[in-house]
This record gives structure tokens, C-alpha cells and sequence, in this order.
């Protein structure tokens, strides 16, 4: 008789974890609390638009090509992948805009254009980026990072410095370039990590080879494709998924989880895997005796950035808008204090704007656009609704002076999205978007842990733990989770 399995949450480590568990024989349900599977994948459609509630980035796609590779599958399979070209647009003021190109050679000229002579030490620092990219890739991130002596190998050791752990990104950037907008440019990718350039460390610059090198990519018909793509995978290979199960408790006696108890029923458990939110499945799922963490080691993490979203339908195409946006007009560090250093509501936020209608008319009426806006902002901010309007209103004048037309009495559909909705629907922790920050301290093995040392049988996945936040990563811990788990059912 298998195992049963239940994975609590249907985001990318959840559906990933579920997978990669029922090809190895086990027999997986998924639990989901919301009406839809996806976590922060979902979508909904209104007035004739479909919006992405969440990640709007697709990079680093080798790392679901590797994962639909261990289905015998391709991600083509799927969805359609088009790569964008430019990349994005960064708007740094009023006709002021600087189009990231797709290509190498073409991104060289760009530049050179901006500083001369550091089209060269660009090939310097994209190559030590790959570098630090596939070792990373290669050597860290597949890792349970339960302790520290899964660190201690000597190619390891010896990569350390060349990885640049010790140096912040910021010096490490600042060392090669000289021009304000290059250097705003490749400090952005970290702005989500958790802290400033200045307190991350160089070792991130791979965000930038991904970024530049790997390119950026969008599945035709919304990121919501690939969730589509994963749960059909899923139920091929067996996996059950129950939507709107909202777990209420892990029922563990004798440090052994074996029933997971929801507000319409209960299921058995030989295995629980924990990929909604850590500290909601630790804190609030279990008695205080089968916890790990106190609330006060919970208190002392560093967070990932919330979000304040807007999901817009326009009646009209808009002008002088790519599909992803960065708006770059305002004071880049000071945002980044705001968010990481002396958290508040941000004086002039940075916004980025994502319009997959440039790209895709599937998601919105003819004629009609579709925009996602999204300000980064600190976790535990008192989220209330004329805050929210406030800075509707401060992004969207920005907006349409930056573009040059009116937008605003365009709108024909709105809704707004921050903290208390991460909170009631993703019970996130402080109402973070993110997940855990990735600072030097909270990395690898420093995270919360896969595994649990209370609970025999419960594991955890997700943007919380080992390897960090993100799509990529997140699909990454799934598989490291179900693999660690498959490995220690068979000694």
C-alpha cells in the first residue's frame, strides 16, 4: 500500500512537491484553501479581462524545463513561451526611457551609449554572474540545507570568494560602472530579495545573468498557463486536488502527524507537506509542543517586500508602454530604506507596471488593455483603503505624465490588492508577498528548515525555506523536498 501523502497549498512548491511525490509511487492530495490552484498564481477574470494575480516575471527557464524534463515532458508541451524583446523599459523621467534589448551584442551597444567603454566590463560581469549562476544552480540551491556540512565540500569551500558572498552587490557593481542609470539598472533584480544593494551580496548579480543572458520570457495566456500546465501533469499522474480545503489543524499524536483536519473534512496522513505559508502552518496548523519556532524567532526574520497591486482594465491601448515597466523616476535608494531599513508607507514609491496586452490580446477585450501595477513596499505596514487610493493616485499621475496620455478616466475595471489580502488569502506572514529575505543570514541553511524536528513525518516547501523566494526557487524546493523525502523512505 503507498504512502499518503498531503501537501497543504497549490502554489509552484505545492503542485511541484505533489508531482514529483506521486511519480515515485506515492498517493498525493493537495489541499488548497482558495477556489482556484496557484497560491499567488491564481488568476480571475472580470469584464472580459484576465488578470494574473501574482508573479508577472518569467525568468530562468531552464529551471522549468528541468522540471517538466523529469516527466519525460517540455514545458511546449504546456504553454507557448515568446521571448520579449526589449526585455522591459525603464522610464527614469519624462522622455527619458531606456529599452533593455533581448540580445547580447545589441544590449553592449546600449551601454556603451550610456557610458563609453563599459560594454567591456558588462562581458566581465555578466561572465562572472554565469558563473556564480550555474555553481549556485548546480551546488546550493538542490541542496536540503539542513546543516552546514552540506556546504563543506571543497569545490564549494574554494568558490566561496569567486561567489562573492563577502561583498555587497552595490561596491561590487559600483567597482565597474560609473553611469547612475547602469548601475540603478543592475541593482533592480534585488530589490525583492530583502534588503538594500549595499546589505546583498554580490553572489545575486546572478539575478542580473538570468535578467540579460537567459532573457525574459512570457507564456501566452498568462503566467496562469504554467499552473494550468502543472495541475494537468499532476492529475496525470495521479494527484487529487481539493480546492476550497482550508486546513485547520495537523492532528499529531506522538510526534506523528497523521490526519490533516480541514473545515469540510479530514484526511488520513502517512506524510504532511507543509507548502502554504511556514510560519501560518507552524504557528496556527500545530499544538505549541510540535513547534520548531518560537514567535519570537518568527519576530527576528528578515521579510521580502509586500506589495500594494492594482488590476486595471482600460478601454483603450495605450501608448508608450512595453509589457513589463519600471518606473525609476523617484529617489531608487530611498524607496529601497522605506521598504528594508525604516519601514513606512514609501515617500515617492518606485511602481512598475506590467501591460501583457502588448504582448497577448487573449487577456483583454479588443481594443482594451490590461494592467497590473504593483509598488514594493515594507511587510507589516496597517494596510487600509484610503492609504490605498492615495497611492493609486500617485502612481497614476506619474503614469500618465511619464506616458503622455490620460489613463485615469480609462478605467473600467479596478481592484486593489495588499497586505490584509496576502494575509486572508495566503495567510502571509506580515502580509509579505515575497517570502523570506535573502540576506547573507538567512540563507542555505540558515532558513527555516525542510524538515521538521518535532514532527517526524512533516516537511515544508515554499518561498519560506530552502532555497528562497521566487518562481524558480520555489519549483526548485518542491522537488528537493519530495526527493529528500523519497531518499529517507528507502533506507
Amino acid at each position: 500500500m503507498s504512502k499518503k501523502v498531503i501537501v497543504i497549498g497549490s502554489g509552484f512548491s505545492g503542485l511541484s512537491v505533489a508531482s514529483c511525490l506521486a511519480q515515485q509511487g506515492y498517493q498525493v492530495t493537495v489541499l488548497e484553501k482558495n477556489d482556484r490552484p496557484g497560491g499567488r498564481a491564481r488568476k480571475f477574470e472580470a469584464q472580459g479581462f484576465t488578470f494574473d494575480m501574482g508573479p508577472s516575471w518569467y525568468w530562468m527557464p531552464d529551471v522549468f524545463e528541468d522540471y517538466f524534463s523529469r516527466f519525460g515532458k517540455k514545458a511546449t508541451d504546456y504553454y507557448d513561451l515568446q521571448r520579449l524583446d526589449p526585455s522591459y523599459r525603464v522610464f527614469f523621467g519624462k522622455d527619458d526611457t531606456m529599452d533593455v534589448p533581448a540580445g547580447l551584442e545589441e544590449l553592449g551597444r546600449m551601454f556603451e551609449r550610456y557610458e563609453p567603454g563599459s560594454s567591456k566590463n558588462l562581458t566581465k560581469f555578466l561572465a562572472e554572474a554565469q558563473y556564480k549562476y550555474e555553481v549556485g544552480m548546480k551546488e546550493f540551491v538542490r541542496k536540503p540545507s539542513l546543516s552546514f556540512w552540506e556546504f563543506a565540500d571543497v569545490r564549494i569551500v574554494a568558490s566561496l570568494f569567486r561567489l562573492q558572498m563577502f561583498q555587497s552587490l552595490s561596491s561590487h557593481v559600483r567597482k565597474l560602472f560609473r553611469n547612475e542609470k547602469l548601475i540603478q539598472l543592475l541593482e533592480f533584480p534585488v530589490l525583492f530579495l530583502g534588503a538594500t544593494p549595499e546589505k546583498t551580496p554580490a553572489l545575486y548579480s546572478m539575478m542580473n545573468y538570468a535578467d540579460m543572458a537567459l532573457g525574459t520570457w512570457y507564456p501566452m495566456g498568462g503566467m496562469t498557463r504554467i499552473i494550468e500546465g502543472m495541475v494537468a501533469l499532476a492529475e496525470e499522474l495521479g494527484v487529487r486536488i481539493e480546492l476550497d480545503q482550508e486546513v485547520k489543524q495537523i492532528y499529531v499524536p506522538n510526534g506523528h502527524a497523521t490526519k490533516v483536519v480541514t473545515q469540510r473534512g479530514e484526511f488520513a496522513a502517512d506524510v504532511v507537506v507543509g507548502s502554504a505559508d511556514y510560519h501560518h502552518v507552524e504557528q496556527q496548523l500545530l499544538n505549541k509542543e510540535n513547534r520548531q519556532y518560537s514567535e519570537k524567532y518568527w519576530d527576528k526574520r528578515v521579510m521580502a517586500p509586500s506589495s500594494l497591486l492594482f488590476y486595471l482594465g482600460i478601454d483603450k491601448k495605450l501608448d508608450n508602454l512595453q509589457h513589463h515597466n519600471l518606473f525609476f523616476d523617484k529617489d531608487f535608494r530611498q524607496h529601497a530604506i522605506e521598504i528594508y531599513e525604516k519601514p513606512d508607507w514609501p515617500s515617492e514609491p518606485l511602481f512598475y507596471v506590467c501591460a501583457p496586452s502588448v504582448t497577448d490580446a487573449s487577456v483583454a477585450p479588443a481594443g482594451c488593455e490590461n494592467l497590473f501595477v504593483l509598488i514594493p513596499l515594507a511587510p507589516g505596514l496597517q494596510d487600509a483603503e484610503p492609504m490605498r487610493e492615495k497611492y493609486y493616485e500617485v502612481v497614476m499621475e506619474r503614469l500618465e505624465a511619464l506616458t503622455g496620455q490620460e489613463v485615469r478616466s480609462h478605467v473600467v475595471y479596478k481592484r486593489s490588492f495588499a497586505h490584509r489580502d496576502f494575509e486572508s488569502d495566503y495567510h502571509a506572514f506580515k502580509g509579505n508577498a515575497y517570502g523570506l529575505a535573502n540576506t547573507l543570514l538567512q540563507t542555505a541553511f540558515l532558513k527555516p528548515k525542510i524538515k521538521s524536528n518535532k514532527v517526524k513525518n512533516l516537511f515544508y516547501t515554499g518561498q519560506l525555506t530552502a532555497p528562497g523566494p521566487g518562481v524558480p526557487p520555489s519549483l526548485i524546493s518542491g522537488q528537493v523536498v519530495a526527493d529528500f523525502i523519497s531518499m529517507n523512505d528507502k533506507r
